[in-house]
């Protein structure tokens, strides 16, 4: 049963009302922690390409491209990493909103899961950071010709970089994609391991697609996709039937 201090015939309006007071607090949380954070835009940038910058031959440096990049390339990171770090209000907000429609047991699973996916969303972007750009700069950093002085872009290397945080961070949800799946009744944990080989290829499919086009990148992105999803099965095995045990007893009553 839902909850009692819910009214379940409340106005479609006071849902669209939360629902914008909801929003406007996130955008205002935002908004506060990009003005605290722009002040070190720059702090942020050096912070940011120093896996690159470290690996560069002496004497060079990286350059802006565009007259307006040495500008919009700190203050686009800078909003970036405000929407990162507001991350767990965003979800908390969203959780608030649509946690009054969710049955009891569904409150008590989702808790859990809404904790274990921000953890794992920063933990892919630490992975990325400390792990794998290390890696794949120093492999494009060793591999050029000797008369070919590499100079990136900022704004070029910005771009590249959010969009590894942003693959690495979506890619260690995987966990908890498996266990909604199986808690939902979509499929089971049978069904997905024996759809493991077709995992493993779409695996270093979607490493190639989100990846630079070289293999140590795309293997770094597809080795943890299928580690996660081994993750996700092993956690499903224990806690599969969860939802269903609970929700007997309702029924019953």
């Amino acid at each position: 049963m839902t909850d009692t201090h819910h009214d379940p015939e409340q106005p479609l309006i006071s849902h669209l009302v939360e629902l914008r007071q909801r929003l406007l607090h996130s955008v205002f949380l935002v908004l506060v922690i990009f003005l605290a954070l722009f002040y070190f835009a720059n702090d942020l940038y050096e912070y940011l390409s120093a896996p690159l910058t470290a690996l560069l031959p002496e004497g060079t440096s990286m350059i802006a491209t565009d007259v307006t990049s040495p500008f919009f390339a700190p203050f686009k990171l800078t909003l970036v990493a405000a929407i990162f770090i507001a991350i767990p209000f965003l979800l908390h907000q969203a959780w608030a909103f649509i946690s009054p429609g969710l049955y009891q047991h569904e409150k008590r699973l989702a808790v859990p899961l809404l904790l274990s996916s921000i953890l794992l969303f920063y933990s892919g972007i630490a992975f990325a950071y400390f792990v794998v750009f290390p890696l794949i700069f120093g492999f494009f950093t060793s591999t050029g010709p000797e008369n070919v002085a590499m100079m990136t872009d900022i704004s070029s290397y910005l771009n590249f970089v959010l969009k590894l945080f942003f693959a690495f961070g979506i890619v260690f949800e995987i966990p908890v994609a498996t266990l909604l799946m199986v808690w939902s009744g979509i499929t089971d944990v049978k069904t997905l391991a024996s759809k493991r080989a077709y995992v493993i290829v779409g695996c270093f499919v979607v490493g190639m697609l989100l990846t630079p086009p070289d293999v140590i990148s795309q293997s770094l992105l597809a080795g943890p996709m299928w580690l996660l999803f081994e993750l996700g099965l092993l956690m499903a095995r224990f806690t599969g039937r969860r939802p269903q045990a609970e929700t007997e007893p309702e029924a019953d009553s």
